[in-house]
């Protein structure tokens, strides 16, 4: 349903907000100014400005106007990480495990697992796509290949997707089952068993288990929860001849949500080629960035074929398609060859339903409401924090994806604070779990995705009073 011109208003209002277009504090131009420029009535921005201060991003003050609502003791960015130290062998899967089934406990809070909820997911427009084309082409339905993996309206779909910031060849696109997947076939394409692989400070936990299960060392680059991996210290590293393989997520990193300047790419790419390093480049948030305009990947930067560019649709549409690609540059042959051998065909039938759904206007519509929804739930989720935690925290502000990263007071240990919190049914993931070598285990992360609610509210103040009393032991 097309919204109504106040709902438009208001959400472009909102994606100004939550990009920081409008910073806390900001004064937002006048009624009469919005109504002039925007063309529509002054009732109109009336019902746009209301709906706003519901969602609690603006408050009105009498005979100022309105204003971008600032959040109670609002909370510093986090510290960027310490500088660069030495490879080492992961070794993280154990410890992971055991969060992971503690944080399935039936009856928890679950504040911990970034999947996009099932609120939000287009699945009558996808049942629709399912029904279309088992209409249209039920041998899919039945076909499997090891030699065939990638169905040919998908690829064109991906291919179109990319000429908004450059273009990729048709021939280099590899469809796999998942991002993981395509991120596990770069790396073994790339890199052999004892090589170094930089990763950023923090970085996705899954990441670390794919290095880890390959037998490869980690690399952690200094990286800024605004700007993403120091490109300086990256440098460093290259010429030290210290590093095989990049890894890292540019566009809305998971877990600090940052975004890597569009110069800092260009940079970055240069680089790749000089040094002849292969970047794997997991863009799987690259949709649900808040920017003004979705940022480019370093892939657009690439001109020499060291980018191997992986992604899915499985953060907007749905994850249980099990369908992914890589744009794999100068291993496009190598990566084929292993996805063969190693899990054949992906399932030409979803790809197909993908194919569907991305043609026309139903994937721009369904992500453009995630960004609007998801940074207001960010949002919300942050200010919680900001009431409940100790003062002394730190958080990340997000300019992408679902999740929140918060650094607590240094005497905190996030992995004991986890098993009391999940005695008190609240479920998160400790910032251990995000390091090679064990750091940030004063930090955690936590989903912001689903839907507000009391039990929500109530799982974070639960949380912050649980943060509260270990910061109070320690340092008693």
């Amino acid at each position: 349903m097309q919204p109504n011109l106040y709902e438009q208003l208001a959400n472009e209002l909102g994606a100004h907000i939550a990009s920081r277009v409008f910073a806390p504090g900001d004064k937002l131009p006048s009624i009469r100014h919005l109504a002039q420029h925007k063309h529509v009535s002054v009732s109109t921005v009336l019902q746009a400005l209301r709906l706003l201060e519901d969602q609690g991003l603006i408050e009105a003050r009498p005979q100022a106007g309105y204003y971008v609502r600032h959040r109670p003791r609002v909370l510093a960015v986090a510290a960027p990480s310490e500088p660069l130290t030495e490879p080492a062998f992961v070794g993280i899967n154990n410890l992971l495990m055991r969060v992971l089934k503690a944080n399935e406990t039936p009856g928890l809070a679950h504040l911990g697992s970034a999947w996009p909820p099932d609120e939000l997911l287009p699945i009558r427009r996808v049942q629709k796509a399912v029904s279309s084309v088992a209409r249209r082409d039920p041998a899919l339905l039945a076909k499997v290949s090891c030699y065939e993996t990638n169905e040919p309206a998908f690829v064109r779909q991906v291919v179109r997707r990319a000429l908004d910031w450059g273009s990729l060849d048709p021939h280099e696109v590899v469809v796999t089952s998942s991002c993981t997947e395509a991120i596990s076939l770069c790396l073994r394409a790339v890199a052999q068993p004892g090589d170094t692989i930089a990763v950023e400070s923090a970085t996705y936990f899954v990441l670390l288990q794919l290095i880890e299960s390959l037998g490869m060392k980690a690399l952690e680059i200094p990286t800024h929860p605004k700007t993403g991996p120091s490109v300086d210290a990256l440098e460093v590293a290259f010429n030290a001849g210290l590093v095989k393989a990049c890894l890292f997520v540019p566009n809305a990193n998971n877990p600090l949500g940052c975004i890597m300047p569009e110069e800092n790419k260009k940079r970055l790419a240069a680089l790749l080629a000089q040094h002849q390093v292969p970047l794997i480049e997991d863009d799987v948030y690259g949709d649900l960035c808040f920017t003004h305009e979705r940022p480019w990947p370093v892939k657009a930067y690439d001109t020499a074929g060291y980018v191997l560019l992986c992604s899915s649709f499985s953060k907007a549409v749905t994850p249980a398609s099990r369908v992914g690609f890589v744009a794999a540059g100068r291993w496009v042959q190598q990566v084929t060859l292993l996805k063969m051998v190693s899990s054949g065909s992906t399932s030409q039938f979803f790809q197909a339903v993908l194919a569907d759904f991305l043609t026309g206007s139903a994937y721009e519509v369904q992500v453009r409401k995630m960004r609007r929804v998801l940074s207001q739930r960010i949002a919300r989720m942050a200010d919680a924090v900001a009431a409940s935690f100790p003062h002394e925290c730190l958080i990340s502000e997000p300019q992408g994806g679902f999740v929140l990263w918060v650094q607590m007071p240094q005497q905190v240990d996030a992995l004991a604070l986890h098993g009391m919190a999940v005695a008190q049914g609240v479920a998160f993931m400790p910032g251990q779990l995000f390091s090679a070598s064990g750091k940030f285990g004063n930090c955690l992360r936590l989903n912001c995705g689903n839907a507000w609610s009391a039990d929500i509210e109530a799982a974070v103040a639960k949380l912050g009073a649980l943060v509260h009393r270990a910061a109070d032991a320690r340092a008693a």
